[in-house]
């Protein structure tokens, strides 16, 4: 049996192959999280001021776009940290562990939402609708603008992807409150403003569903979204030489690296580093696995793991 490695930089002779390193976002969570917490202050007291509930709704939500801009900020920092003798793939777990406390911190605004909404139908308030207006609308470029700064790094890395979701929502929710607060105060309709409360939390429990799910499969690891098992499984067993596939296995090291563990078996092609290298190399670029482990059998003797238990 042979043992072989790839570890993701492409380095010339060197059998290496590593992604690009992460974009580093720190001063972009720096800045999101002070104007968002800027914004919960305001939302909050200006909410209580004007006795608008979907403003203070709406600030319940930034409070928790706070913490998960700081989970975040943390995970993405500790993601880039290099690995040690006992945590040998280093840190990059705590990005997906961080979008899975980011989905529960949302479920939790949730739920309060809901219970303060409830007991606004049965007891309405007035409001002052120009003051939720202006704050609202605050909300929205604030939002907006946070958004933008995480726009480059979403399609790669599940963290910063949930970070620019919850910015983007949460803008249109501002919308959703600007709007509110001028229906109520044309129609004096008070109801509209718990509504409008509802309406957020529903949002907000929709727009978690999917991070929470993607986040609880990395975490177990499960095949991260956007890697088709079976068309890697498909490509291996094309390789030249190779007559069996088995013990295959792959699972996200972190919200933007992906992992793979293999057993070829290869009994009349020449095994060499250069088959290695090349494998790994397309596992890369075909379907974004940056960190690979090929196992080479001759086909010898029955691998243990050569099993229909066993994938």
């Amino acid at each position: 049996m042979e043992y072989h490695h790839n570890n993701s930089h492409d380095n010339g002779g060197h059998g290496h192959s590593h992604s690009h390193a992460p974009t580093s976002f720190g001063a972009a969570f720096a800045i999101g999280t002070a104007l968002n917490f800027a914004l919960v202050l305001a939302q909050f007291v200006f909410g209580y001021q004007s006795n608008s509930l979907a403003l203070i709704s709406d600030g319940v939500h930034n409070l928790s776009d706070v913490f998960g801009l700081i989970i975040a900020w943390g995970a993405s920092w500790a993601g880039q940290r290099l690995p040690t003798a006992t945590r040998t793939y280093g840190y990059g777990k705590a990005s997906i562990l961080a979008s899975l406390a980011n989905a529960a911190l949302l479920l939790v605004a949730t739920g309060a939402i809901v219970i303060e909404a409830v007991r606004r139908f049965a007891e309405p308030q007035p409001l002052e609708s120009n003051t939720v207006m202006l704050i609202a609308g605050i909300g929205i470029v604030v939002n907006a603008a946070t958004a933008l700064m995480f726009m480059r790094g979403r399609a790669h890395d599940l963290n910063i992807a949930s970070v620019f979701a919850h910015m983007v929502g949460d803008a249109v929710l501002s919308l959703g409150v600007v709007v509110t607060a001028f229906l109520t105060g044309i129609t004096g309709s008070l109801w509209l403003d718990p509504l409008m409360s509802m309406a957020l939390a529903g949002t907000i429990f929709l727009g978690c569903w999917r991070l929470m799910r993607d986040a609880m499969n990395m975490a177990l690891d499960a095949v991260p979204p956007g890697v088709d098992p079976a068309a890697v499984h498909w490509y291996l067993a094309a390789l030249p030489g190779v007559t069996e596939v088995h013990d295959l296995h792959i699972w996200a090291m972190s919200t933007t690296e992906t992992a793979l563990t293999v057993h070829l078996v290869r009994p009349d092609g020449k095994t060499d580093d250069a088959f290695v290298m090349e494998t790994a190399h397309d596992l890369e670029h075909r379907f974004r696995i940056h960190h690979s482990t090929i196992q080479v059998e001759m086909g010898d003797q029955t691998c243990r793991l050569a099993s229909t238990k066993v994938v």
